[in-house]
């Protein structure tokens, strides 16, 4: 039960009135790797999803989003997913703009220059 409090005050933290003290307007806001899992861990739990989604303010279709990407997962499996993605992402622009580069120089190549005389 200590978990869930700390859960809830986590994440109703973010909640801000706008007129009066019943109206809330939730923030958007990424989450971090570890509320991501932490998330899914009180899913695991059995806290029903609809409840779930409704204190952390995330939709039905993002939690099983997360569910399917992150299930299972500790946070440092997460993490480190999250930097080989990145570095896969890297090397793709990487590789595309070596590509655009070689493809340049062989057209340049391909040219028969003459110069003034």
């Amino acid at each position: 039960m200590a978990n869930l409090d700390r859960f809830e005050s986590e994440f109703f933290g973010k909640l801000s009135p706008v007129q009066g003290p019943k109206e809330f307007v939730v923030k958007r806001k990424r989450f971090s790797v570890e509320q991501i899992v932490a998330v899914l861990k009180q899913a695991e739990l059995g806290m029903p999803v609809v409840d779930l989604i409704r204190q952390v303010g995330i939709s039905e279709q993002t939690f099983y989003r997360w569910k399917k990407q992150y299930a299972g997962m500790q946070s440092d499996q997460v993490r480190e997913l999250k930097q080989l993605q990145e570095e896969n992402t890297r090397l793709k622009k990487l590789v595309a703009e070596l590509s655009l580069d070689k493809a340049i120089l062989q057209d340049v190549a391909s040219k028969n220059w003459r110069g003034p005389r």
